[in-house]
């Protein structure tokens, strides 16, 4: 069945409606409220709070289609089956249904809606360990299902468990649904390269404590993910991803502009391919090239398709042409790519021009190095490398050509320490884990719609909208939208105002309503956000039942402003043009 990724979209959602499902927006690849993640890596990063046991506005069956961006795979880009950025499928039980429903819906809508072969379908269960047992359970639900006992296979928790995502909280083993694109009969072996994986079921049925024990959950959620890329290949009859309609045209305008071919340079041109795709979507949604988080990762995405698109000999700038055929590939379902068009054609030209600069003092170093030795040691290739983005294939290409040899051993050695002082440090970064719903946060929280609301007042501007928000158990992250550094004088008159607010005791009070509703009554909502169909209110009034602040959220927040503490604001900063960034703490 050859589908489009629009008719895969829109046979999954339909089908999981009408199992009574409500379907949930599509959220923005920059997550809200969540300090573990740069982007949202999956489609349960905005369903965290439900996850939890917090009640869900529509219910606890929900489904959606999400835009995702991982980077840990960076290095794996150019197989065949690896994406930066993709689209997930999910459907979700908060507390509902759990094993046998979720198996049973999923063989259904593979094999009786797409219409796939069971006799190329295969599954990995969780083989059990000292703090679980074997997932025979789910195994048996498969076999009953009618998937053949020597197609399920059963890993371990490195391969069919997932979470707890930070130090703590729920988790729980999952099974996996693999699909064969090889020719001829499908290998037992699972990790044989045409089994492709498709969707992942999680049973998120234990929470691991602080101690490191694992204990029943109350609730138990079912989250599952499918990929849209990977399941067009299986539909599509294709061995890859970058065989399928979303990529073809791409692949074809770099043949184009390099008059190279791609069977001949083929993880060259699906990593520029992968990334400049990216790289468009992160554009689009705020974010712009720099040296910190969001920015540093699409900066880094940008330059290393540049430097592929060099090792290929293409010489003038050509990021924006790319971009043009992903745009229009998704033009129907993101109708921001087209709106933002010339932003995202400008940030990636910008970038391309600030990298060919760095490239050619590049080759300076290169050609200062290579004239004083006939051994380029792997220290000065990694240099190359991290200060000048040589790829080290470009590195042993200009070396080749000079008769100098390049120790790759000696670069790998450096690359792999310089790959674990960075893990280390996102780790430090991101400690408070992805389901931090402490006291602490909940004040935080409620601390960030004071301080949006005294933006307003102090600096006598309604048009003031907030542009993004991170909330740690620490502290708070605001972003909003001002042409201008902010006085000393008005810092001290947001924290006046605030902490006036906290010892006035206000009261804090919580609506479910239709969103259409919660708009009507000005509740505030943040610019460019994607809300369901209904959503939380959240209004904090005076002592004469005024809202001096009213926004629609999903929390969680103190009941009175009392329980807050004091608020003081740490830092004062540009975060983009025309946007300014407050961290502040609660002491």
């Amino acid at each position: 069945m050859k589908i489009t990724r629009e008719e895969l979209i829109k046979k999954y959602i339909n089908f999981f409606k009408n199992h009574n499902h409500q379907e949930i927006p599509n959220a923005s690849l920059i997550p809200q409220n969540d300090p573990t993640v740069l982007f949202t890596t999956a489609g349960m990063h905005p369903l965290v709070p439900y996850l939890l046991g917090q009640p869900h506005p529509l219910g606890k069956r929900l489904v959606n289609v999400q835009q995702c961006l991982r980077t840990g795979d960076i290095n794996e880009v150019g197989d065949n089956v690896h994406l930066t950025f993709f689209e997930m499928l999910g459907n979700w039980s908060l507390g509902d249904y759990f094993k046998k429903e979720a198996i049973e819906l999923s063989y259904e809508f593979l094999t009786k809606i797409l219409k796939l072969s069971p006799k190329k379908l295969a599954i990995t269960c969780f083989k059990g360990d000292k703090n679980a047992p074997k997932d025979t359970e789910a195994a048996n639900l498969w076999e009953k299902a009618g998937i053949s006992k020597s197609r399920i296979f059963f890993l371990d928790k490195t391969e069919n468990w997932w979470g707890p995502a930070g130090n703590t909280g729920p988790c729980g083993p999952d099974t996996e649904m693999f699909y064969w694109v090889g020719k001829g009969k499908p290998s037992k072996d699972i990790n044989h390269s045409s089994w492709i994986e498709i969707w992942n079921d999680v049973f998120m049925q234990y929470v691991k404590d602080e101690k490191g024990r694992y204990k029943s959950a109350k609730q138990k959620n079912v989250d599952t993910g499918m990929g849209v890329e990977r399941t067009i290949v299986a539909l599509s009859g294709v061995k890859t991803i970058y065989d399928t309609y979303l990529f073809k045209p791409i692949i074809k305008e770099i043949e184009k502009i390099s008059k190279k071919s791609y069977q001949k340079n083929t993880r060259e041109f699906r990593i520029i391919a992968d990334h400049i795709r990216s790289a468009v979507f992160i554009i689009s949604d705020g974010v712009r090239p720099s040296n910190l988080g969001q920015g540093y990762v699409l900066r880094r995405l940008i330059r290393r398709a540049v430097r592929y698109a060099k090792l290929l000999g293409i010489k003038k700038p050509f990021t924006d042409r790319i971009a043009e055929i992903v745009i229009e590939t998704y033009r129907k379902s993101y109708t921001e790519l087209s709106k933002n068009k010339d932003i995202i054609f400008t940030a990636l030209r910008n970038e391309e021009s600030r990298f060919n600069q760095t490239l050619e003092k590049g080759l300076k170093e290169f050609k200062k190095i290579s004239s004083k030795t006939k051994k380029i040691s792997g220290k000065q290739a990694f240099l190359l490398y991290q200060s000048y983005g040589f790829p080290v294939e470009m590195t042993t290409e200009l070396a080749k050509e000079k008769g100098i040899k390049v120790d790759l051993k000696g670069f790998e050695k450096e690359n792999k320490k310089h790959q674990c002082l960075s893990r280390e440090a996102t780790q430090g970064t991101f400690k408070s884990g992805l389901a931090d719903n402490s006291n602490m946060t909940k004040k935080l929280h409620t601390a960030t719609h004071l301080l949006n609301a005294a933006l307003k007042a102090v600096l006598k501007d309604k048009k003031i909208k907030q542009r993004g928000s991170n909330i740690t158990s620490e502290r708070l992250r605001f972003d909003f939208n001002f042409p201008r550094k902010l006085t000393d004088e008005e810092k001290r008159k947001i924290e006046d105002w605030v902490n006036d607010k906290i010892k006035r005791k206000l009261k804090i009070i919580k609506e479910e309503m239709p969103l259409n509703q919660a708009l009507k009554s000005k509740a505030e909502a943040e610019f460019g956000a994607k809300y369901p169909s209904k959503v939380f209110v959240y209004t904090i009034l005076d002592e004469k039942g005024k809202p001096i602040s009213k926004e629609i959220c999903t929390g969680p927040h103190a009941s009175n402003t009392s329980e807050l503490g004091k608020f003081k604001i740490k830092k004062e900063q540009s975060s983009a043009a025309g946007i300014r960034r407050i961290k502040a703490v609660l002491e």
